[in-house]
């Protein structure tokens, strides 16, 4: 199940217990401010998975918490249903091709591209909140409908290839896209782009499930755990805000690039 030389892999115990509380903290961390994949895809690898099961396994892990947000943004009435159509294909579309380039590269680069591009999801991740202050104008579905489709499609099937070929950022990714070259005002692209990054979590969770890169009874804890962190996260959030989390992000993500880098770089 793991690969040797693994600190965890001695005892399986021992990794279900640190993966359950690492997707624990995960979804703490995604319910204030994204970014589950930057801890889930290191603490896999950590706990000695290969790094395409790595990526197999936050899809299975992750795709249940953008449920619960699309659930929340469909009751407050803040997607913009029209782009949706064409956001879901593509980001699908670019997702499955993503994850089957990644499939096909040798499992040590793999491990490399997952170091290197840990501080870029991280980056998309905290470069989100930049946003927060500013305000576009608002637009109407007829407009966007009518103006952004072809926007609408380069933005997801690019953004949705990110997310099958890596995946930690994509949340924010989709949303400082959707804001800048779509013009939607946040709060809806946001909402809109929760859509979009269910449909490229689909998209990845085939081509990662159809190669046999997912482990799904050792899922079903470490998605009670990030249930669980989802729920305590967001209540949490509504009383302290999302600084001290950010923070606990930065701290987390940096900690396991380190351990990453020296394990399969230096190593």
């Amino acid at each position: 199940m793991f690969i040797e030389g693994s600190l965890l892999a001695d005892s399986l115990v021992t990794a279900i217990v640190f993966l359950t509380i690492a997707s624990f903290i995960a979804g703490f961390i995604d319910a204030v401010a994204g970014g589950a994949g930057l801890v889930l895809v290191p603490s896999f690898m950590i706990a000695g998975m290969p790094p395409q099961l790595a990526l197999g396994q936050e899809k299975l892990v992750s795709t249940i918490g953008t449920i619960s947000a699309i659930r929340n943004f469909v009751k407050d009435k803040k997607v913009i249903w029209k782009l949706v159509p064409v956001g879901v294909v593509l980001g699908l579309l670019g997702a499955y091709v993503g994850a089957r380039a990644i499939l096909f590269i040798d499992e040590k680069l793999v491990a490399q591209i997952i170091v290197f591009m840990l501080p870029v999801g991280l980056l998309f991740t905290l470069f989100k909140g930049k946003f927060t202050a500013k305000k576009v104008g608002e637009m109407s579905e007829n407009g966007a409908t009518k103006h952004y489709l072809v926007a609408i499609a380069l933005v997801s099937f690019i953004v949705g290839f990110y997310d099958g070929f890596f995946g930690p950022g994509t949340g924010s990714l989709f949303i400082i896209a959707l804001y800048l070259f779509v013009k939607i005002d946040l709060v809806k692209a946001s909402a809109t782009s929760k859509i979009f990054n269910f449909a490229s979590n689909i998209g990845a969770f085939v081509a990662f499930s159809l190669a046999g890169k997912m482990l799904f009874k050792l899922g079903i804890p470490m998605v009670m755990g990030s249930l669980a962190g989802n729920y305590i996260g967001s209540k949490l959030t509504i009383l302290k805000g999302e600084k001290v989390v950010k923070t606990v992000l930065i701290l987390t993500v940096n900690a396991m690039l380190v351990t990453l880098a020296l394990k399969f770089i230096f190593a």
